[in-house]
């Protein structure tokens, strides 16, 4: 049976799921820079974003048998690499597609209503000032009847679409490769309704989006900076729960101080765990450091997931 390092931890059910299949899990954390030493005390390592697995760790470690990463993107890992070598790359690109995206959400409702500011302001200014702020806050807009622009349909672009769908928005989507533009909406749990988004180019999409976000996976050169924002509506939203980098941050703020960009929301940052500081002070963006698949329900399912696809290799 199969020591496995869950590097950067496993929601318990998958952990008592390997457990049950005769493996041991370690979910003890080992520091990067200490990991070449110590992983070939392993069979399997599991990570999601913190932990990098890079050549010269696959490398060092022969011993390792399976790299699996719990989400979607896998730019920590250096999958062909690691695949050439014989080892087996998996993860769980669906587990999280829901709680990305009602996150995505959350950022918009932010926006429109200024709970950002108002978060930040109420503590100190609610009992002095409560006329001036509810005044402050009186430009607030709804999300029904707007569009929102999708770049990158893959999973998680879906699961936008379809709450944009079901708020009464306007989809366009816009992908590098060719898709399916037809959602499937269920409600509660059993009735189901198939609608059709507006498949757009990438200029069609700035032009016309009030909202725009950003599913993409990392990228050489940023999905939005300031060329993109110059394409856009004056006034339009931005969020990005994608990865870092995929918006050119000194470009993004730019454009908020000149208003052409009303509002961000970022979960992802170029320079994680230490973003930058104007991002986050800026009173016209959401900020979130990162959790976009970090809820109960997606970790259970990530677990799940990763734990059969842990143990049907191994089986094999």
């Amino acid at each position: 049976m199969a020591k496995i390092l869950a590097n950067d931890g496993i929601d318990p059910i998958g952990k008592a799921m390997l457990e049950r299949a005769g493996h041991t899990v370690d979910t003890q954390n080992i520091p990067q820079d200490q990991l070449a030493s110590r992983l070939n005390e392993y069979d399997a390592i599991t990570v999601r974003s913190a932990t990098k697995v890079r050549k010269d760790l696959i490398d060092a470690c022969p011993n390792i048998k399976l790299i699996g990463r719990g989400g979607v993107g896998m730019d920590n890992i250096d999958v062909e690499y690691a695949r050439g070598k014989g080892l087996a790359v998996v993860n769980t690109p669906a587990s999280s597609s829901l709680s990305v995206a009602e996150l995505v959400f959350a950022h918009l409702f932010t926006g429109v209503r200024f709970l950002q500011d108002a978060n930040r302001k109420m503590p100190v200014e609610g009992n002095t000032q409560f006329n001036d702020l509810k005044k402050a806050y009186t430009k607030g807009i709804e999300l029904r009847g707007k569009t929102i622009g999708i770049l990158g349909f893959g999973r998680i672009g879906r699961e936008v679409a379809k709450i944009a769908l079901g708020l009464g928005m306007e989809v366009l989507a816009y992908d590098l490769y060719e898709f399916n533009p037809e959602v499937e909406l269920t409600f509660m749990g059993a009735s189901k309704v198939k609608l059709h988004v507006k498949v757009a180019t990438k200029e069609e999409l700035l032009k016309n989006s009030d909202f725009i976000s950003v599913h993409t996976p990392a990228v050489e050169k940023p999905e939005l900076g300031a060329e993109e924002f110059a394409q856009m509506k004056n006034g339009a939203f931005v969020v990005n729960a994608s990865r870092g980098g995929v918006i050119d941050e000194s470009a993004l703020l730019t454009a908020l101080e000149s208003g052409k960009i009303a509002f961000a929301g970022l979960d992802v940052f170029e320079n994680e765990p230490k973003p930058l500081g104007a991002l986050l002070t800026h009173p016209r963006i959401s900020l979130t450091p990162h959790i976009g698949a970090s809820t109960v329900e997606a970790q259970e399912r990530i677990g799940t997931e990763l734990a059969n696809l842990i143990i049907d290799f191994f089986k094999n």
